[in-house]
């Protein structure tokens, strides 16, 4: 039987991209200062890494699945040009109501990745910019760090993140220490 593999489960809009709030349109890409220098270096400890977003734009009808789906393959050609590869692409199309299994704070998209991909979530790290990430993390057995900017220090206290940071560089010098 082959070893599980650690990995970091990130959001999307907010740690990896900038947030354009419900963004359709693949040219309007931008990634946030320092995550392919960053992703490098979690890749060279060995980490595998997976993509878990909520995108409820796609059920409210603002966002297609033609242009999500090109939005993420032009992510992985970019990060491939970095040579950083995701494990997976997993994307919860729900509102915010529905309380799906795959929608963040439920913890399916990581717990289908792990099973997908041999990933052991107790030894992985869920990275995202809202409450409803560390959550995801915490319930799927994860490791937590929490971006600042959009949560407030009550909910930051609720939701007892394993450590907050002001981006993604921050992120990892984190990781890699405590790994």
């Amino acid at each position: 039987m082959k070893p599980l593999k650690k990995a970091v489960f990130f959001d999307r809009d907010g740690t990896l991209i900038i947030d354009k709030i419900y963004l359709n349109d693949p040219e309007q890409i931008e990634y946030l200062p320092g995550v392919f220098s960053a992703l490098s270096r979690l890749r060279d400890a060995g980490y595998v890494f997976v993509v878990v977003t909520n995108q409820s734009g796609v059920a409210r009808g603002l966002v297609t699945l033609e242009n999500l789906h090109e939005i993420h393959r032009r992510i992985s050609v970019e990060f491939g040009h970095h040579q950083i590869h995701f494990a997976g692409f997993y994307y919860a199309p729900y509102t915010v109501e529905s309380n799906h299994a795959h929608r963040k704070p439920n913890p399916g998209m990581l717990i289908a990745a792990a099973e997908e991909h041999g990933i052991d979530l107790t030894a992985s790290w869920m990275v995202g910019d809202r409450g409803t990430d560390v959550e995801a993390g915490h319930r799927a057995g994860c490791k937590t760090v929490l971006l600042t900017g959009i949560e407030d220090e009550s909910t930051i206290d609720r939701i007892q993140p394993h450590h907050v940071t002001s981006g993604i560089p921050e992120t990892v010098e984190f990781i890699l220490s405590h790994s």
